[in-house]
C-alpha cells in the first residue's frame, strides 16, 4: 500500500521520481495535482460514439456528429421543455448544427437582430452549461475557441440567478452584439456544445468506398478532438493502395467505376484517370459493357449523362481485367493464400464462351476480352502495364491521400480493447467448434488476438517499410490478401466472387460462403470465450461491437446478439445498402448510463437541414443501463489516474522523508 512505503521501497524509482519531480517540483504542487485527480475520478464518464461503415456517406456523417445522434435535441427538448415551442426548439437545434448557413437565413427573416440575438445567446449558453456540467473546468477550457475562451468561461461559470452577476452577465451579451461579435459568438459556442456532446468517437471500419465523400469525411476525422479507427476491409484495401500494391489500387478504381464514384479518386486525392479512360474507350469502343455499367438508383447521389455512364463502363471494364491478372501475380507468389480458385481467365474457352469453375462449365455472360491472351491470360500487354505505371504515380504522389493514411495508421488499428469493450471490424476467424482457427502467415501460425496484431504489424510494413523490399513486398500483398482473404479478419469469407457475379448468371457460383464467426457468434459461451483471448473479463458491461455485416432490419434481423454480448452495428449507412437494410444506420452510444442504440432514419440532405430544420429521425433503444450511474474511476481512464495518484503518493513520500528535495 502507498500509505506503509518507506523511503527504502522507493529506492529503485528515484530516477523515475526525479522525472516527475520536473513537474510537481513543492509537496504543494503534488498535492494540488493528487487532489485535482481524485475529483476527475468521481466525474461522470465521458460519452463514447460508435459508428461503423459510412462508406463515404459525408453528409449523414457529418450530421450525425453534428446532432451527436440526437443528444442535442434530446437536451433542447430538456432545458426548454415548457418554455419553447417545438418549432423554436427545431430552429435552435438547426442552429446548433450548421450555425453557419442559419445565421444567414435568419438575418434574411429578422427584423430586429439584436434582440434577436439576446435571446439566441442566452438559449445557447444554457445549452452549453447542460453539456459542459460533468467535465472538469479544466477540460472546458482546453476545448475553448482562443478568441473567446474568457468571455465563455464567465458566462458557463457564472449565474444570471445571483443578483450581483445579473447586470454584469447582461452586460457581457450586450456588448457582444454591440462590437457586431455576435456571429463569430454563435458560431464558437455551438461548436463548442457539438464538440462536448461527443467525448469520443469509435469508427469501426469501413470509411471509404461507395458514396462520394470518404476524403470528406477523412478531413473531418483529422481535425477531430478525440477518435480511433478499426480498419475494416475497405480502409485496408485503400492503405494497400497508398502503400503501392497495384491490385489493390486496381481494385479500388473498379469499386469507384461501380458506384459511379470518380468524386473521390479524382477531385480528393487527384488521381489521374485519364490513361486508363483513353485505352478503355479506344478498346471497348464496340462493346455495350452491359455488365459493367455503374449501380444507380433512387438511393444514388451521383446521376451522370449515358455518354459519361458508357465511359465508366468501358472504364470498369478495363480495369476489372487488369484487375484480374495483377491478382494473379499475387496468387502465384503465394500458394499458402489458397487462392488458385480465383484464377478463372485461363479457364475460360473463348471458342464456346464458357468458363470452367469448379470442373463445371457455366456460359459466360461477356466474352468479349481482347486483352486477354488465351495462351498467357494473366500477362499484362504494353498498355496496360503503362496505364498502371502511370496511376501507380499518382497515387504515390498524391498528398492529400498521404495525410489521410497518415490519419488512418496513427489512430487506427486492427482492434481496440475499450472501457471492457472489444472493438473490430468484421471477424475474429475460428473452427466449427469455436476454437480460434490457426493461420499461417509466413513461417509462423496466429489465432485470436496474436492474428489481428500480425495483420496490424504487416499493414505497417506494408506502408511504412523502405530498407527491406522484400519484406514491403510481402506485406503488401498481404494488404491485399486482408481485403479478400478466407482466413483474414477483416474478410473471412470462402472467396470474393467479383469474376463470377459479373460473367456468370449461375448464382450458385456467386455465393460467398461466411466464415464460422458469422454463425457462432450468437453464441454467449463464443463471445465471452472471445473477450477472454482479448483480457476483458465477460461480465454485464462487456461486448463486441461489429460492423462489416449489415443488418437487415427489414427482414426482422437484429443489432444485439448473443444475450447482449455482442453488437452489430452496420445498419446501412452506406445508401447502397439502405433498400437491404431498411434503415440508415446505428450509432451505438455510450454514456454514465449505460449503452443506447440509435437507429437512424435516411438523412435526405444537408440543405433541407438548414432550410426546413430536417433533423435524422432516429430511434433510440436501451441496450444495457445501470442503475449505479458509472464515473471517471470506472473506466480504463479512471485506472490510468489512480496510477498516476500513485505516482504522485510516492513523490510526496520521497520530499517528506528527505529521499528528494523540493524545488522552488
Amino acid at each position: 500500500m502507498i500509505d506503509n512505503l518507506t523511503p527504502e521501497d522507493l529506492v529503485d524509482d528515484v530516477h523515475y521520481l526525479q522525472l516527475l519531480a520536473r513537474s510537481f517540483p513543492t509537496i504543494a504542487a503534488a498535492s494540488s495535482e493528487i487532489i485535482n485527480l481524485e475529483a476527475i475520478l468521481n466525474l461522470p464518464k465521458g460519452t463514447e460514439h460508435f459508428l461503423s461503415d459510412v462508406h463515404g456517406e459525408y453528409e449523414a456523417f457529418q450530421h450525425v456528429l453534428k446532432n451527436a445522434s440526437g443528444t442535442v435535441k434530446r437536451k433542447v427538448d430538456e432545458i426548454f421543455a415548457h418554455s419553447l415551442r417545438d418549432q423554436e426548439k427545431k430552429d435552435l437545434c438547426t442552429l446548433i448544427y450548421y450555425p453557419e448557413e442559419k445565421l444567414r437565413l435568419i438575418k434574411k427573416q429578422e427584423s430586429d437582430i439584436d434582440d434577436w440575438y439576446r435571446i439566441t445567446l442566452n438559449r445557447l449558453v444554457r445549452v452549453c452549461q447542460n453539456v459542459s456540467s460533468k467535465y472538469t473546468r479544466s477540460k472546458v477550457r482546453k476545448a475553448l475557441p482562443k478568441n473567446f475562451e474568457y468571455i465563455i468561461q464567465e458566462l458557463l461559470h457564472e449565474s444570471s440567478v445571483d443578483p450581483n452577476k445579473e447586470a454584469y452577465l447582461d452586460g457581457i451579451i450586450r456588448t457582444i452584439i454591440s462590437t457586431h461579435s455576435a456571429d463569430a459568438f454563435i458560431v464558437a459556442m455551438c461548436n463548442l456544445i457539438q464538440r462536448l456532446c461527443i467525448d469520443s468517437l469509435h469508427i469501426v471500419g469501413d470509411i471509404f468506398d461507395r458514396g462520394t465523400g470518404a476524403h470528406i469525411i477523412m478531413d473531418t476525422l483529422c481535425d477531430y478532438h478525440n477518435f480511433d479507427i478499426q480498419w475494416g476491409n475497405h480502409d485496408v484495401l485503400w492503405m494497400g493502395a497508398a502503400s503501392g500494391n497495384m491490385a489493390c489500387i486496381a481494385n479500388v478504381i473498379r469499386m469507384c467505376m461501380r458506384y459511379a464514384n470518380l468524386t473521390t479518386l479524382e477531385d480528393g486525392y487527384g488521381i489521374n484517370l485519364l490513361p486508363l479512360a483513353t485505352f478503355a474507350m479506344d478498346t471497348y469502343k464496340d462493346d455495350p459493357c452491359t455488365r459493367f455499367m455503374p449501380l444507380l438508383s433512387e438511393f444514388s447521389d451521383n446521376q451522370p449523362d449515358e455518354k459519361t455512364q458508357r465511359l465508366m463502363a468501358q472504364m470498369h471494364k478495363a480495369i476489372t481485367i487488369i484487375q484480374f491478372k495483377l491478382e494473379a501475380e499475387i496468387i502465384h507468389r503465394h500458394p499458402e493464400y489458397q487462392m488458385e480458385d480465383r484464377l478463372l481467365l485461363d479457364k475460360i474457352n473463348f471458342q464456346k464462351g464458357t468458363v470452367r469453375i469448379n470442373d463445371q462449365d457455366y456460359e459466360m455472360l461477356d466474352c468479349f476480352l481482347p486483352t486477354v491472351d488465351p495462351t498467357n491470360p494473366y500477362q499484362l500487354n504494353d498498355e496496360e502495364r503503362d496505364i498502371m505505371d502511370k496511376i501507380y504515380a499518382s497515387f504515390m504522389n498524391s498528398e492529400k491521400l498521404r495525410k489521410h493514411m497518415h490519419c488512418l495508421f496513427s489512430n487506427g488499428s486492427m482492434f481496440l480493447v475499450s472501457n471492457s469493450n472489444l472493438l473490430f471490424h468484421a471477424s475474429i476467424p475460428l473452427n466449427a467448434d469455436g476454437s480460434f482457427k490457426h493461420v499461417r502467415i509466413g513461417q509462423k501460425e496466429y489465432w485470436g488476438k496474436s492474428l489481428l496484431q500480425k495483420a496490424d504489424r504487416m499493414l505497417r510494413a506494408a506502408y511504412y517499410e523502405y530498407h527491406d523490399k522484400e519484406r514491403k513486398r510481402n506485406a503488401m500483398d498481404y494488404a491485399w490478401y486482408l481485403w479478400c482473404g478466407a482466413d483474414t479478419p477483416t474478410f473471412d469469407k470462402s472467396k470474393m466472387a467479383t469474376f463470377e457475379r459479373i460473367f456468370v448468371a449461375d448464382k450458385e457460383t456467386h455465393k460467398e460462403e461466411k466464415g464460422h464467426y458469422y454463425e457462432l457468434r450468437d453464441k454467449a459461451e463464443v463471445c465471452d470465450n472471445i473477450l477472454r483471448e482479448f483480457g476483458i473479463e465477460p461480465g454485464s458491461h462487456s461486448h463486441i461491437i461489429n460492423g462489416h455485416v449489415p443488418v437487415r432490419t427489414i427482414k426482422g434481423e437484429k443489432p444485439v446478439k448473443a444475450d447482449g454480448k455482442l453488437l452489430v452495428i452496420d445498419g446501412g449507412f452506406s445508401k447502397a445498402y439502405q433498400p437491404k437494410t431498411g434503415i440508415a444506420g446505428y450509432t451505438l452510444v455510450y454514456h454514465s448510463h449505460g449503452f443506447q442504440l440509435v437507429q437512424h432514419e435516411p438523412f435526405e440532405s444537408r440543405e433541407k437541414a438548414i432550410k426546413e430544420g430536417l433533423d435524422i429521425k432516429s430511434t433510440i433503444f436501451l441496450v444495457d443501463y445501470t442503475r449505479r450511474r458509472m464515473m471517471v474511476k470506472d473506466t480504463d481512464k479512471g485506472r490510468e489516474i489512480r496510477e498516476q495518484i500513485d505516482d504522485l503518493q510516492k513523490l510526496l513520500v520521497a520530499y517528506r522523508s528527505g529521499l528528494l528535495q523540493e524545488k522552488d
